[in-house]
């Protein structure tokens, strides 16, 4: 969902949407721990591996995905919510 599209939602379209970056972040980071437990056993059994190198890629793309949050959380504060 685009950051313009955002100010136009109800306030109860914005709780739900704030649910479900919620939950994204918690998959998200249950993913780059997954990851990251790969890194650390390829590290330890392979030295450093090819896999490392591409799973290092997977994780930076992960974290460096763009989201909504900031705007998100300046819409709470506009209208009071939480």
């Amino acid at each position: 969902m685009k950051p313009k599209d955002l100010s136009e939602l109800t306030d109860q379209e914005l709780l739900d949407e704030a649910k479900k970056v919620k939950s994204n972040s918690i998959v998200n980071a249950l993913f780059i721990g997954f990851l990251i437990g790969i890194v650390i056993f390829s590290m330890i059994v392979n030295k450093w591996g090819f896999l490392i190198i591409i799973l290092l890629y997977f994780i930076y793309k992960l974290i460096k995905k763009p989201n909504n949050n900031k705007e998100l959380e300046r819409l709470f504060k506009e209208r009071d919510l939480k």
